[in-house]
């Protein structure tokens, strides 16, 4: 169940923006191991002159802020991070222009359907 926000400039993913969220979804499928039907990821874009970024960074820095139910193991973590970096360099980015922001949050304090998270049955494992 996590919710994936994508923050980047405008303009340079054009035509494919669509592309770009489907990759991203596919490093959380692969990456953490959550089911392919699982999807909760926005994209936004923002002036240049909306986003400040470290001198050298590429026009293209792209900060991916995910939240997610605590559980995971630093090795589906690092699945994860390698995961993003592989399915983006089809986009053009390198390793340094991704930073990936990961926001642990207990069950209880996620609310789905009406209830907390941890009184919702899943249909896939949190603990990888």
């Amino acid at each position: 169940m996590p919710s994936t926000r994508i923050e980047t400039r405008r303009g340079w993913l054009g035509e494919r923006r669509r592309d770009f969220i489907e990759a991203i979804q596919r490093a959380l499928v692969r990456g953490i191991l959550i089911p392919q039907e699982d999807r909760c990821v926005r994209l936004m874009e923002y002036d240049e002159d909306a986003m400040i970024v470290s001198p050298g960074a590429s026009p293209h820095f792209t900060v991916i802020e995910i939240s997610l139910f605590t559980g995971r193991s630093l090795d589906a973590k690092r699945r994860l991070y390698a995961s993003i970096v592989e399915e983006v360099a089809a986009f053009g980015l390198e390793a340094g222009d991704v930073k990936v922001i990961l926001h642990e949050v207990d069950r209880q304090d996620w609310g789905l359907r009406g209830k907390p998270g941890s009184e919702v049955a899943l249909n896939f494992k949190v603990e990888v």
